[in-house]
């Protein structure tokens, strides 16, 4: 029988919250919960538990705000870890298009197993499974092999192609995605959401890749550097890696949140009948823009990322 401790943080001082709740965790026996009560999104003690714990739990959203949030915690059972689905999707990136077709989040929420996943989303394990299965016994030609190649060389990559493409329509996307809830607002006031929503999404990409350009990537090209050479250079101002790498997921997870909202919003873009050219153009611009980010994060969340921690491990 699961045993669930409630947890009401609100009322503890700042500086007893984390080693109160990291008590609470440990207490716990495998398979059993602790439920954290706050005021605002616990989401950097996610990323610290994983960091210390590592991914032996399972982080589920009971309430997102605006004034309370309440999340559950549950440690895993013994050998229940398993591989995940941001795992699976980098072994073999045919199976992004299996979660794709059931909902379930690979990319910003690839740390949960399948069965996880499936459960979340109520989605039958057994029927994704058989389809994983069938598709495994499909000879597989993808272009790329992403697991294949140097973390330098990958980041490269992300920043020549979806970096790009993301400076491009960003700009175009939200002037469109404005028009149109100015036109068709009154009838449609989803498409005021959607304008509000990718404006957001606009807004954090923007920050979120000159991070990346002007500060993760130049260092984990220095990490490839350094052990080729062998030299290596002094301590880095964030220190390890895994502080902005957390960052970044931490704002993924954000921009995933938004489009998933613009996802259903429009009922994953299927036109009203009045729909004029402008309106068609624009579901047709972020269906493109969504397909895009899911590969985007995909490559950086389950493949450089953890690529950057290992080669940092290495050179230590």
């Amino acid at each position: 029988m699961e045993n669930t401790i409630n947890l009401d943080v609100t009322v503890l001082e700042p500086r007893q919250k984390h080693p109160t709740i990291f008590a609470s965790y440990d207490s716990l026996e495998p398979g059993n919960s602790l439920i954290i009560h706050n005021d605002h999104d616990p989401k950097p003690l996610y990323y610290q538990l994983l960091g210390e714990r590592g991914n032996a739990f399972v982080w589920e959203y009971l309430e997102e705000g605006p004034q309370k949030w309440r999340v559950k915690i549950t440690k895993r059972k013994p050998g229940s870890t398993g591989v995940t689905i941001g795992e699976m999707a980098a072994a073999d990136y045919r199976k992004a298009q299996v979660f794709k077709r059931y909902g379930l989040d690979f990319c910003c929420g690839g740390k949960k197993t399948l069965a996880e996943a499936c459960s979340r989303k109520n989605v039958p394990l057994a029927q994704v499974e058989n389809e994983l299965k069938i598709l495994e016994q499909t000879p597989a030609n993808p272009p790329f092999k992403f697991n294949d190649w140097e973390p330098d060389f990958l980041a490269d990559f992300i920043e020549q192609n979806h970096h790009q493409y993301v400076k491009k329509s960003l700009q175009p996307v939200r002037e469109l995605a404005t028009k149109v809830a100015r036109v068709h607002g009154t009838r449609h006031p989803e498409t005021v959401k959607v304008a509000a929503a990718f404006i957001e999404i606009s807004d954090e990409l923007e920050s979120h890749m000159m991070k990346e350009e002007q500060i993760l990537f130049p260092y984990i090209r220095n990490l490839v550097q350094q052990k080729k050479t062998g030299d290596a250079s002094g301590p880095s101002a964030f220190g390890s890696v895994n502080h902005p790498i957390n960052m970044m997921e931490m704002e993924h997870e954000s921009v995933g949140r938004n489009m998933d909202l613009i996802h259903q919003l429009t009922g994953a873009f299927s036109l009203p009948p009045d729909a004029c050219s402008s309106y068609s153009l624009l579901y047709n611009w972020l269906r493109e823009f969504e397909e895009d980010l899911h590969q985007h994060v995909h490559l950086e969340n389950n493949i450089l990322f953890p690529k950057a921690i290992e080669l940092e491990k290495q050179i230590g």
